[in-house]
């Protein structure tokens, strides 16, 4: 069995090798005659999976490593009879942290001691919304949920919902919605140059989900103007040729990285490995703690002299800071499209480990209750 794989999925040999023959190909320029002869696909987010890619192989199964999985033509695989699985929710906490790294810099920034006197509108509650969501509630943040679809179908059996317009009068508004072109509720363009003209200086918009989902050109045109909104993009429209003069006009950036923590990625294996291995009726004997490596930081020390939220964007930064990526983005928009574009591909292709929380021992000595909760709502692991 010939698996054909993207070169940037972890662990490939470590999970897979049980199963067929691994051939690591380049995912953003997969072709037809990379495939032709293979029975399994795996993919990441930029590889178009359709009739394009796979039309005249013998490909039976695909799998993408993603939590999205708008860029598989799932329909067509289905009338096809190939076999199908996504990873979703795999790199949710990965991004929940990167979030919460970007409100730390953001509440230290507007010199908030504490910085879940901010309100926060999270837009898209699936998997990683609905983390956000949870995390933030523990940690006394005011949270307003706007998911349509959701409220729609749940109706009073379910959270309580707000619209996007009430959502957009938070202080932070955090996106995590599917990108969608067609429906009852469209996310494409969905913060278009209306609804971004609500926003004003005292608010911070975080899009970590779709590049899509906001008009990157009437974002540049806004942010231009008085009164403009904070903005921190991890995701762009036209990856990897994105717009360098608006990289130049945001307050952080980043390449498209929030859920690519070590753990969230060898997530994102297992459960390909996993549904690989039902599709065949192989027995799954293989889990992703097998193979995470020791944190370069495993233990950090505060005393009882220590005030809770310093100690806390200390030890969340410890674990990532986004503006080591924000500069890497900045650096890598000099020359020509061409070269931004491949420099965009490398920093995804050889961004470096990245653990999350849970990978560090925090010891609290003479801590209260207070900062105890604050550290186990983030999700740090605890030495009292």
């Amino acid at each position: 069995m010939l698996i054909v794989a993207d070169e940037n999925i972890p662990l490939l040999e470590s999970f897979f090798t049980d199963i067929g023959e691994i051939r690591r190909v380049a995912g953003r320029h997969m072709t037809a005659d990379d495939v032709r002869d293979a029975d399994v696909l795996l993919v990441r987010s930029v590889t178009p999976v359709g009739p394009e890619l796979l039309e005249g192989s013998r490909v039976r199964f695909v799998g993408t490593a993603t939590i999205g999985t708008d860029h598989v033509d799932v329909g067509w695989l289905k009338e096809q009879g190939i076999g199908f699985s996504a990873a979703p929710g795999c790199n949710a906490n990965s991004v929940v942290e990167y979030v919460l790294s970007v409100l730390s810099l953001h509440a230290e920034r507007c010199g908030l001691a504490d910085g879940n006197e901010l309100s926060v509108g999270i837009v898209g509650v699936g998997n990683v919304g609905g983390c956000l969501a949870g995390r933030l509630q523990r940690l006394g943040f005011k949270v307003r949920l706007c998911d349509p679809p959701r409220a729609e179908a749940e109706g009073p059996e379910g959270p309580e919902f707000t619209s996007l317009e009430e959502a957009l009068k938070c202080d932070v508004i955090s996106l995590h919605t599917p990108l969608t072109r067609e429906g009852s509720h469209p996310t494409y363009h969905m913060l278009d140059e209306s609804r971004l003209s609500l926003l004003g200086s005292n608010q911070l918009l975080i899009n970590s989900g779709r590049g899509e989902v906001i008009d990157n050109q009437a974002l540049k045109a806004r942010l231009s103007q008085a009164n403009a909104p904070s903005v921190a993009l991890d995701v762009w429209e036209n990856e990897p040729g994105i717009d360098p003069e608006l990289v130049g006009s945001v307050w952080l950036a980043t390449p498209h990285i929030a859920g690519y923590s070590l753990e969230g990625k060898v997530r994102g294996t297992e459960m390909i490995y996993q549904a690989l291995s039902h599709y065949l009726g192989l027995p799954v004997r293989k889990k992703a703690g097998q193979y995470l490596p020791e944190p370069p930081l495993s233990k950090l020390t505060f005393t009882a002299t220590a005030d809770e939220q310093k100690a806390l964007r200390t030890a969340l930064r410890v674990c990532y800071d986004p503006r080591t990526d924000d500069v890497k983005l900045r650096l890598a928009m000099r020359g020509s499209a061409d070269e931004r574009a491949e420099a965009f591909d490398a920093l995804r292709r050889d961004y470096p480990v990245r653990r999350e929380c849970s990978s560090l021992k925090v010891q609290l000595k003479g801590a209260g209750r207070s900062m105890q909760d604050s550290f186990k709502a983030v999700g740090f692991k605890l030495k009292i």
